[in-house]
Order: structure tokens, then C-alpha cells, then sequence
């Protein structure tokens, strides 16, 4: 490819390039020419921390030779063939991510990404109770294709909605901190969201619901932890009503956490797993259902009305073998952890510190920080749904200018590197954290 100066890129993106989730005539998108590690440059030299892994995907860093020779080898002994042949990475990386699943789980059904990912998932609970309704909760994000945007709770979910879809009912998060309640423990709290959980079923008829859906942990949404007891008692209301329940753990499988997937914190086993992001880290779209195998063995003798193009896509699936051999050598699962507790601390500091910062919440390498315009009231620095001044985009921005870059979320900025960074990379990273929310301060 010819180089092109940094006028013409942007030229040629300004006049052909639609952004995601943007106006576009507002757009001045950086440059990127380069990165490695947990840093990327633009084109003009300026180097960033990457304390987001771009959207929480890059898990190994950019530049692992290891997954990219896998690609560069599967492209030339097999680039492509359709879904419907056997091929031996397929078969490995299913049969890799099974050994890796819980012991209930049985096959893997592989997408593209996390949208497709919940679409069948969701698509498989219906076909196997033969039921309608799924439940999901207000602040989450399920994806932007038209059955996981209904099954999104967040505003991201208003375009995808018509008179047309039925059967997505939403549920409230266990969002302890924002609760008008003062729970006086956290299994008080536990037992509230249940009992409300449980009686808002009964009043949709439970044997017309075919799942719960929840990402284990909500993502971008606030990074809201479940108490104690809270998905084990999803998981006893499932159990009860016969309901599917399905863990999207697109943002916080693979290590993200501290654990392989987000649930064995809570030692809960789903009925369907939704994965993408860092099963391939981004290399190579990927994305995929892991499936229990009573609902395996169902389609043994029902037709499975789910199907892709690129489904299993040989290069993905030689990708995301290459991928687990690096979570396993470079003990990033392990390193997860133990970072993540450095960054919980760093984050507490920060807390005491700011006056703007009302909360913090963290588990492993993926944390939120919550600003608020007073912490006795709790009111956040910008509504719900509403900035119009911009002032998160103005703050996401002063990071990005001093080399932090991440993204925010309603009042939330989330803090999510990549499992490779080390701890002076994280410490050094989180000092320019530290000045541009002392600057935040002042403006509060």
C-alpha cells in the first residue's frame, strides 16, 4: 500500500468513512499509524497509553508476533471454507474453549462478534423452551444488530425498538451505590433485587420466559458488580421456572477480571455463555455461544436455525488457539489479578483525594470511576442520557491530550488496559488520571 500523508487520510475518511455512534460532521478522529505493547501513536508521534485496550478487547497488547503468525500460516494452508466443513482449528479451539467452560458445557457455536454472539444465544433459549420473553437489565449493552440492541437496556437500544419486537422485557441492576435504599448489608441488598426480579417474572407469566440475560459484570455501563448471592439467586430463579440463564461475557471473559470467565468469581454455571473480544483480542473478529449440553444434545434431533457465513472463519479460529497459548504462557489470567488489585487500591486513593470522584468499582483489569457534582448527594456530573455540554467528551479528551486514552459512559470513565501492563506502566499511566481529575475538581 502506498503511504499517504496525514491531509489524505483524513480527507479520504471525512468523505467515505461512517463512525460508529457519532455525528459525523463533528468528527476530527486521531491518525493511528503505529503501536505496540499497550501504546499506540498517531501520526504526528504523539504516543498514548491504551487504558481502555481499545474497546476492551486488546487483552494481549498490539504487536503479539505469536497470534500473528498464526494468522499469516492459516492464510496460506486454508484462508477460508464454509461452516458446514470440519477444519482442525475449529475443531481445537471449540474443543479448547469446552475444557476451559464449566463442566455443564458441551459445543461451541462461533460468530463474528459479541452482537451475533447474543442474538444466538438468545435465538437457541427460545428454540429449546420453545418460550418468548427474555429478561435483561436497564444498564446493559448487548450489541446494535437488531435483536441484541432489543436486548440492550441503555439508550443504545431506542433506535433498534418498533412496534414490530416483542418479548424483551428489562430489569433493574443490582446498582447498589445509586439505590435511594440504604441497604444495611450487602445480602439485604442481595435479597431485594431477587424478591423484585422474581415477582416482576411471575407477573410476565414465568413460562413464557425463555432466559435471563446479564452480563456478569455490566461492562460499559458503570462496571456494577453483583453482590454476593445476587447471581446465584438468578441462577435458583432459572432453575425454578425452567428459564435459560445466559452470562454475556463478551467484555469480561478471557482473563479480564482476574478469572477465565467473569461467573467463577461467583462459582455460578450459566446455561449459555456469549464470548467474543479476547478470544482473538481483535486480531481477527471472532465471537461465539458456549452451550450446556442438555440444550446441545436438543439440536441432536431439532433443527438449529442459527447460521453465519464466516462462522468458525479458519483464520479467527487459528487466532484464538494462538490467543489461549498466550493467556497461558504469559500468566495473564494470574497477572489480571494481581494488577487488578494495584489498580483497586490506585483507584480508592483517588477517591479520597477527589471531591468529583463519588465512586470506584474494579474487579481484576476493568474498573469504572464515577464523577459526581457533589459526593454527601451523590448527583452525578452529568444526567442520565443527557451532556449537553459536552463535559465527559471534555475530560475523555484532556486525558487523550496528556497520552491516557479511554472512553466514558454516562458519568463513568472506565479504566480497562490491557492484561500485559505492567505495574510502573500502571502507576505512571494513572498519575495523568490523578491530574485531570484534580482539574475536574476545580470545575466542580
Amino acid at each position: 500500500m502506498r503511504e499517504m500523508s496525514k491531509e489524505e487520510i483524513k480527507t479520504l475518511d471525512k468523505e467515505h468513512v461512517l463512525h460508529s455512534w457519532s455525528v459525523q460532521g463533528a468528527l476530527d478522529p486521531t491518525v493511528v499509524t503505529k503501536a505496540e505493547g499497550i501504546y499506540f501513536y498517531d501520526i504526528d508521534g504523539n504516543k498514548y497509553y491504551d487504558m481502555s485496550s481499545q474497546l476492551v478487547n486488546l487483552n494481549i497488547g498490539f504487536g503479539n508476533e505469536k497470534v500473528a503468525d498464526a494468522i499469516a500460516e492459516q492464510a496460506h494452508k486454508l484462508p477460508f471454507i464454509g461452516p458446514g466443513y470440519a477444519v482442525d482449528v475449529k475443531s481445537e479451539l471449540a474443543s479448547r474453549i469446552i475444557d476451559l467452560a464449566p463442566d455443564n458445557m458441551s459445543k461451541v457455536f462461533f460468530t463474528l462478534g459479541g452482537a451475533d454472539a447474543n442474538e444466538n444465544a438468545l435465538k437457541m433459549a427460545r428454540l429449546y423452551t420453545g418460550r418468548n420473553k427474555v429478561f435483561s437489565r436497564y444498564r446493559s449493552y448487548h450489541g446494535s444488530t437488531m435483536g441484541a440492541g432489543n436486548l440492550t437496556g441503555e439508550p443504545r437500544r431506542f433506535n433498534c425498538e418498533s412496534n414490530g419486537v416483542s418479548g424483551y422485557v428489562k430489569f433493574f441492576d443490582p446498582y447498589i451505590y445509586r439505590e435511594p435504599i440504604e441497604f444495611k448489608s450487602e445480602a439485604e441488598a442481595t435479597k431485594y433485587y431477587l424478591a423484585k426480579l422474581r415477582e416482576q417474572i411471575i407477573y410476565e407469566d414465568p413460562y413464557s420466559v425463555a432466559a435471563i440475560e446479564c452480563e456478569t459484570i455490566t461492562g460499559s455501563n458503570g462496571c456494577i458488580i453483583p453482590p454476593d448471592g445476587y447471581l446465584q439467586g438468578i441462577r435458583d430463579i432459572c432453575d425454578e421456572f425452567g428459564i435459560m440463564m445466559i452470562c454475556d461475557e463478551v467484555m469480561m471473559g478471557w482473563g479480564r477480571t482476574g478469572e477465565m470467565f467473569a461467573f467463577e468469581n461467583w462459582d455460578v454455571k450459566p446455561d449459555l455463555v456469549s464470548f467474543a473480544k479476547g478470544i482473538t483480542c481483535g486480531y481477527v473478529p471472532l465471537g461465539g455461544v458456549i452451550v450446556d449440553k442438555k440444550i446441545a444434545d436438543y439440536f441432536d434431533d431439532h433443527k438449529l436455525m442459527c447460521g453465519l457465513t464466516y462462522s468458525g472463519h479458519p483464520l479467527a479460529c487459528a487466532a484464538g488457539i494462538a490467543t489461549l497459548d498466550v493467556y497461558k504462557e504469559e500468566k495473564l489470567v494470574e497477572r489480571s489479578k494481581a494488577m487488578g488489585k494495584i489498580l483497586g487500591q490506585i483507584e480508592e486513593e483517588l477517591k479520597r483525594k477527589h471531591p468529583c470522584v463519588g465512586d470506584v468499582r474494579y474487579k481484576g483489569l476493568f474498573s469504572a470511576i464515577e464523577l459526581v457534582k457533589d459526593k454527601e448527594t451523590k448527583e452525578p456530573l452529568v444526567e442520565y442520557n443527557k451532556d449537553p455540554e459536552n463535559i465527559m467528551g471534555e475530560i475523555i479528551g484532556a486525558l487523550k491530550k496528556k497520552g491516557f486514552s479511554t472512553y466514558s459512559h454516562e458519568n463513568n470513565i472506565i479504566v480497562a488496559p490491557p492484561l500485559i501492563i505492567t505495574e510502573t506502566e500502571l502507576r505512571d499511566a494513572m498519575a495523568i488520571m490523578d491530574e485531570v481529575l484534580t482539574d475536574v475538581d476545580a470545575m466542580i
